[in-house]
């Protein structure tokens, strides 16, 4: 079990981690996944507990935390909140304090980053952001990766959001204050990044645009999400037609530079937010993308739970 005598580390927002954090965390990927992909049993984890508390509806993140941590030799317990004790008003600090007493580390995704805030401050153990509504660092950790697998390195580049300044937005923001990118973001009017809310503070690494087109023109890579997030669906018949100028099409791909990729967390709506010429297309790493949740994710949770290993 976990040393209960030294204070956690947590991962709940991108910047939690420093640059040289994220290099030894993408270099342990690229050792895992290619153990992996050899059939290589790799088990730090042996007798390890893994608690994934969900109170969104998952695919990836599930899988890849399960899977991931019974690939590393440990075990996965799925909790739901309309199935515990959570869902009938137990306080969050208090089945922090139960559930940090029985396992080694947790992640959760669920609504307003307050909740997973308190949690982790109640915990003795590490937790993960799997999802709030407003960061996603799990899967910046993999697209980042996943970018630096296929072009190198990210520093300097220019990413290209087109939609809306969601959660997964927000934390493209942070990590291009951690690595040294930019990202050109588009939204409709209404939609616009809130700076506080992406938890940054005057920044030189990001740009708005009003036109998509512009946003797009000479990036390295452009990249989108659904238009209407989990908790919002009350909006979605307003976003389909506030959007509508906001698809990422072949015309729009073609203002990007030639070899620029294209990414998307999934799961996708084709039509909407972008064409499946684009998503099915020769610059899409969507695929790539998802199962290096999978890699990237195997690297944190060694990393929280057993710190730097040399293998």
């Amino acid at each position: 079990m976990a040393n209960r005598s030294i204070a956690p580390r947590h991962f709940l927002q991108f910047n939690d981690f420093s640059r040289e954090d994220f290099e030894y965390l993408f270099a342990r990927a690229r050792w895992i996944k290619a153990q992996f992909k050899s059939y290589k049993q790799y088990w730090p984890l042996v007798d390890r507990t893994l608690v994934m508390i969900f109170e969104k509806a998952s695919t990836r993140t599930r899988l890849s935390f399960e899977a991931g941590m019974q690939q590393l030799g440990g075990s996965a317990i799925y909790l739901n909140t309309r199935d515990s004790q959570l869902g009938r008003g137990e306080p969050v600090e208090d089945a922090a304090q139960v559930i940090s007493r029985m396992s080694d580390i947790v992640m959760i995704r669920t609504f307003e980053q307050e909740i997973i805030d308190r949690f982790a401050a109640n915990s003795r153990v590490p937790v993960i952001n799997g999802l709030t509504n407003e960061y996603h660092p799990c899967q910046i950790l993999a697209d980042i990766y996943t970018y630096i697998e296929h072009r190198g390195s990210i520093e300097g580049r220019t990413v290209a959001w087109v939609g809306d300044s969601n959660n997964v937005c927000n934390t493209w923001l942070q990590a291009a204050e951690v690595f040294g990118f930019n990202v050109h973001v588009s939204t409709p009017p209404g939609y616009e990044v809130e700076p506080e809310r992406a938890g940054l503070y005057g920044t030189d690494h990001y740009e708005e645009f009003t036109d998509p087109m512009a946003a797009v023109r000479g990036a390295d890579l452009v990249t989108t999400d659904v238009w209407t997030s989990m908790g919002f669906e009350a909006e979605n018949e307003e976003r389909l037609r506030d959007f509508q100028d906001w698809q990422v099409d072949a015309e729009m791909m073609r203002e990007a530079k030639p070899d620029a990729l294209f990414m998307h967390c999934l799961p996708a709506h084709r039509g909407e937010e972008v064409a499946a010429e684009v998503i099915d297309g020769l610059q899409s790493v969507v695929w790539d993308e998802a199962e290096n949740r999978l890699h990237a994710q195997k690297a944190l949770l060694e990393y929280l739970l057993i710190g730097r290993v040399n293998t």
